[in-house]
């Protein structure tokens, strides 16, 4: 009598790595929960609690501007809400990139002790970022408030501010601001894809986040952030760095950083940011779906 072949196992599908990031958003009780106490805990027993992540925040953005702004002789008005911005958002893609390396291997306990989907640990790591990310905004606002009247109309982050012959100018404040919010989106997007896939490799690879970690204060320096752009383009206070500027144009964070700092300092639109910030969202999404499809049994193994 000829026996049937065994069914064929199903642990290796992307149908079962859908089902584990569908559930984890289902689950959004326990991550929601989960990523708040993070952050209460991390400030347990101060005075004022999380709002320590804003003063923190506020002291190095004013202290470093009033610094480069002088170093480089840059218009203070304009300059702190670039570099304020540009350290909030720069503080949201370090934060996911450098704790969601390490986000199966922090949840260890809770990865061998509870039956939940392993998304549910990307999404604690993305909300507790999104959730300093809000504390943080808290500056831009303050600094919006004071600085208003510089960004509300045409200026240039060179020379004294005003937009002249030999300045890039921007156009200013205007109803373009609301294009952070789906920038944002794409940047919680894409931290997804990166705490999952780097988290996955890292829990195998104990050496990557300490490669990683190296790495982030030189991609820091060489992302536009505490200088400006304009300063390496034609028209500039310095004559064009010319093999410098691609290389800043290839670097992925600082087509990151446009997408959100842009419209929030009533920056030039530029369509390419958005197509090279949605075409790594598509091929780091496919990458992180691969590595759950063929690893996401693995990790309770490995942590």
């Amino acid at each position: 009598m000829a026996t049937s072949a065994p069914p064929a196992s199903d642990s290796k599908t992307f149908s079962r790595a859908f089902a584990d990031i569908k559930a984890g958003f289902h689950a959004r009780e326990l991550w929601g929960h989960l990523g708040w106490q993070d952050i209460k805990q991390r400030y347990r027993r101060s005075v004022i609690g999380p709002f320590w992540i804003t003063i923190t925040q506020a002291v190095l953005a004013v202290g470093l501007g009033l610094l480069y702004s002088q170093l480089f002789k840059l218009p203070v008005e304009v300059f702190l809400p670039y570099i304020s911005t540009g350290f909030i958002i720069w503080g949201f893609i370090v934060g996911c990139l450098s704790e969601g390396m390490e986000t199966f291997i922090a949840n260890e306990g809770l990865i061998k002790q509870l039956p939940a989907p392993l998304s549910v640990y990307m999404l604690r790591t993305v909300w507790r970022q999104t959730l300093m990310l809000a504390h943080n905004m808290i500056v831009y606002v303050a600094v919006l408030a004071i600085f208003f009247s510089a960004l509300s109309n045409k200026y240039s982050l060179l020379g004294d501010g005003m937009c002249v012959p030999n300045h890039i100018c921007h156009p200013g404040l205007s109803w373009n601001i609301l294009l952070a919010i789906p920038g944002f989106l794409l940047l919680a997007l894409n931290a997804g894809w990166v705490t999952l896939l780097f988290g996955i490799i890292s829990t195998r690879f104990r050496d990557i986040p300490q490669v990683i970690n190296s790495l982030i204060q030189l991609l820091f320096y060489g992302t536009p952030i505490v200088w400006p752009v304009d300063q390496l383009m034609t028209g500039g206070t310095r004559e064009a760095a010319s093999w410098i500027l691609p290389i800043v144009k290839i670097n992925p964070l600082y087509h990151f950083m446009q997408v959100v700092r842009a419209p929030l300092l009533g920056q030039e639109f530029s369509v390419g940011n958005w197509i090279v910030v949605g075409s790594i969202t598509v091929v780091g999404w496919a990458l992180a779906l691969v590595a759950m499809r063929n690893y996401r049994a693995r990790v309770s193994y490995w942590v």
